[in-house]
């Protein structure tokens, strides 16, 4: 799904594609990428935890000689991965917008990374969203909402609101720090924004394993 939408929308469609802007540049599909991601990752997280609770296998994975952190952490390597796989597959995209006209590498390049970063994020995300139901459907719908504060309402708070709520909101905000790499910019508080946005989400995740290791 998300190479097929990112690459009709790339260059076919939604009339910002490379074609039609006639520019040799990638910034159609990191813009496409954004939303993709967004709507794709809750789904591919949804059932990492719910699933194995609703079937019974978190009890069995839970007895095996693994922390709480090393079962949250492999399974949010084991989805990065995945989306690391998927955006590895659209590298043709950079090498076909290379033949077409001088390209910005460094703009590319930190595009990319956002990207990665990003979905990391969400991954986390998702994680904890999926950490704290034991239904996959809630637990996608969870992770979608918490996304959209930070991929649409902060940003929308950031308008209306002036000094340091403004600034504020701004910098809760990933789609600020999203397009400020996305334009070739690599600043420290954006990268520790995006890592202590996954750290939050990947420990919320284990506290709520630990909350129900105490219970149990």
């Amino acid at each position: 799904l998300f190479l097929g939408f990112s690459g009709l929308f790339t260059w076919l469609f939604g009339g910002n594609d490379v074609f039609f802007a006639d520019v040799a540049s990638l910034q159609a599909f990191f813009s496409i990428a954004f939303w993709t991601l967004f709507f794709v990752i809750p789904l591919i997280t949804m059932r990492l935890f719910a699933e194995e609770k609703k079937t019974g296998t978190l009890e069995l994975l839970l007895t095996k000689p693994v922390s709480d952190w090393q079962v949250v952490t492999g399974k949010f390597l084991g989805t990065f991965l995945l989306i690391a796989i998927a955006l590895a597959m659209t590298l043709p995209y950079y090498v076909t917008v290379s033949f077409i006209g001088e390209v910005d590498h460094g703009a590319i390049i930190t595009g990319y990374l956002v990207l990665l970063l990003m979905s990391a994020a969400y991954i986390s995300i998702g994680i904890f969203a999926s950490s704290v139901t034991n239904n996959q459907i809630v637990a996608a719908i969870f992770a979608l909402v918490i996304g959209i504060f930070f991929q649409m309402l902060f940003g929308a708070f950031a308008s209306v609101f002036s000094g340091f709520l403004g600034s504020f909101f701004d910098y809760l905000s990933l789609s600020s720090h999203f397009e400020s790499m996305a334009r070739g910019v690599i600043d420290t508080k954006d990268l520790i924004y995006f890592f202590s946005l996954i750290f939050m989400g990947l420990f919320f995740a284990e506290l709520a394993l630990a909350k129900r290791n105490v219970i149990d």
